[in-house]
């Protein structure tokens, strides 16, 4: 149970942080030159002790609350998940599973419609001869896969916020394996984070690259360094 818990905080730090990444975004194409590097990393260190401390926070009840039986007859034996939530707890956690569910999202889709209408804006006073609708075309087609990641992300995270709905018991024996895909389909996001936001983004790509490059480096030097 214990596990379960951190692996809830996990996913949902992992949207947030993500959420924190589209936020950070948008302000650096909104401030230009005023943004500051330093700044936003003193910043970034408050907002991950924050978003910490209020995921554990408001999933604390689960691990609180939840128990597991083991029901031994002489026909079978059984092992429960009992969760014994009273209403108001009951609501409060539906309320925080919708929250850490769509507010990311939203935060998400919010960044990159910021960023592609002020990237917009901002060309359209250098490049006169084009209209603004033009270069949103073309800022949309530049930054599609900004735009279909959260889209995905949504669709393969549906499946825990629809099961934290369902409280009901479950027969550890009985269609276990639709419970199993819903459980482990949340895990996928996570693991995609390369492959949705990296591969697609030229930028990052090549970021990507040079850090390949620099630790390649730091290596042969620290090996030519031993011999």
């Amino acid at each position: 149970m214990s596990l379960d818990f951190i692996l809830r905080v996990c996913l949902n730090m992992d949207q947030w942080l993500n959420a924190c990444v589209a936020i950070e975004r948008a302000v650096t194409i909104i401030k230009a030159t005023q943004f500051h590097k330093k700044t936003s990393k003193k910043i970034a260190k408050i907002v991950i002790v924050i978003l910490v401390i209020f995921t554990i926070g408001t999933s604390i009840t689960d691990l609180l609350y939840r128990r597991l039986i083991e029901e031994d007859n002489e026909d079978y034996k059984r092992i429960w998940c009992i969760v014994s939530y009273s209403s108001s707890l009951k609501t409060f956690n539906s309320i925080m599973h919708t929250v850490h569910f769509l507010t990311p999202v939203i935060i998400n889709l919010l960044g990159v419609i910021i960023l592609i209408t002020r990237k917009s804006r901002q060309r359209s006073i250098f490049q006169i001869n084009r209209n603004f609708k033009e270069l949103l075309k073309q800022q949309i087609l530049e930054h599609k896969n900004l735009l279909a990641a959260p889209i995905l992300l949504v669709i393969l995270a549906l499946p825990r916020l629809i099961f934290s709905f369902v409280s009901r018991c479950m027969e550890s024996t009985n269609d276990a394996w639709l419970f199993l895909i819903g459980y482990f389909l949340p895990f996928i996001p996570p693991m995609l984070t390369f492959v949705v936001f990296i591969l697609p983004s030229k930028f990052y790509k090549q970021q990507l690259h040079k850090s390949l490059a620099a630790y390649r480096t730091n290596v042969q030097r620290q090996l030519n360094y031993i011999i």
